[in-house]
Order: C-alpha cells, then sequence, then structure tokens
C-alpha cells in the first residue's frame, strides 16, 4: 500500500511537449543558426537544459537556458494538463495520500509553466532541479524528496514518463510507474507499473 505518490511534471501532469520543442527550435535556429528537426530533440525531454544543451553543441548555458525559457512563452497556450490528471490529484488527496513533484524543471520554469494551471494546492513537497547537484536519471533528486518529506521509500511510487525517470526511481530504491500518456518509448521502459490513463493511477489503493 502506497501513501506517498510523487510525480514527475512534463508529460505526466502537463503536457508540454509542444512547447519545449517548439521554443528550443526557435532558439536554436534565431540565436545559433541551427535547424534541427523535432524528432532529434526528443533526447531533452525529461533531463534539465544543464544537461542537455551541451549535447547539443552549446556551451553557454546559463545565457542559452533563458532564451529557451523566452521562447517558451510564445508556446504557452499550447500547454495543457493532462484528461483526468485533477480528478486523480484530487481524490488522492481526499484519501490523505502525500503527493509531491520531483521535476527537471527549475523553480522560475515551474512557476512559469505549471503553477497557473493551479494543481500546486495538492502538492506538500516539491524537488526542482535547482534543489540538487546532480540530476535525472540519478537518484538524487528523489532521494532528496524522501528527505524533505520524510516519506517511506517502501511505500512511495514515482511516476514518470522517461527512461530518465524509470533509473532515477530504481537508483533511489522506489517503485516506479509508467505514464503511458506521455510517454514516447514504452517498449524500452521494463517496469512493474504501466498506466494507460492517469485514473489508473487509483488503483495502486484499492
Amino acid at each position: 500500500m502506497y501513501n506517498t505518490i510523487i510525480y514527475d511534471v512534463d508529460g505526466t501532469l502537463i503536457d508540454t511537449e509542444k512547447a519545449v520543442l517548439g521554443s528550443l527550435q526557435s532558439m536554436l535556429k534565431i540565436d545559433y543558426g541551427k535547424v534541427v528537426p523535432q524528432q532529434d530533440l526528443y533526447f531533452v525531454l525529461g533531463i534539465p537544459g544543464s544537461k542537455s544543451l551541451p549535447q547539443l553543441g552549446i556551451s553557454d548555458i546559463d545565457r542559452a537556458n533563458e532564451r529557451w525559457n523566452y521562447f517558451m512563452k510564445d508556446f504557452f497556450h499550447s500547454i495543457e494538463v493532462f484528461s483526468g490528471i485533477k480528478d486523480v490529484l484530487d481524490t488522492l488527496k481526499n484519501r490523505n495520500i502525500i503527493q509531491g513533484i520531483v521535476t527537471s524543471k527549475t523553480y522560475e520554469e515551474l512557476l512559469n509553466d505549471f503553477v497557473p494551471f493551479g494543481l500546486s494546492s495538492y502538492l506538500t513537497h516539491t524537488v526542482c532541479a535547482d534543489d540538487t547537484k546532480k540530476h535525472k536519471p540519478h537518484p538524487e533528486p528523489l532521494i532528496k524528496f524522501l528527505e524533505i518529506s520524510g516519506a517511506d521509500p517502501k511505500k512511495s511510487i514515482y511516476i514518470g514518463d522517461t527512461i530518465y525517470d524509470y533509473e532515477c526511481a530504481k537508483d533511489a530504491g522506489i517503485d516506479f510507474g509508467l505514464a503511458l500518456w506521455g510517454c514516447k518509448n514504452y517498449q524500452n521502459i521494463h517496469t512493474k507499473y504501466k498506466f494507460k490513463r492517469p485514473q489508473d493511477i487509483i488503483s495502486l489503493l484499492d
């Protein structure tokens, strides 16, 4: 029986794929003259810009991240909460389940991209990229969550949509649930739980 459910944000609670990839393409083209097909950028989903941008040959990481966030504003209209998420968060809150997030977003990015959707009130603890020196797939972000929340890893589960999320949970000693509604390569992620829709999360408690 789980009493703590930890979520990733992008691709799990909110659909930001179009915004993240579209804004990155804009930044790369306008600032660096790079035209990169969207399918070649999927690897950035789920890890901080500090890890993904160097793989694109960019060295001025802070400036590039700032510009990436600037272009994200042009795509905010494409971001939406996945259908069923709010009902799940509400149901679990009413059952006194601790809920929180571990995300590769910085606090600034979380404030801009996530907070406007009004889901923060359901979440008691948050770990962002600013909170740890190492990031997913390293387990440090989830270990940090356990420290600040006091949650029992044996009664906790992390729900995310990427291989980075899975590896983070595995190495932190926490069970993992794959959010198929946001996942691109589910065939390569071998985990106990695979949820077709957010409502399936509730079955963990029944």
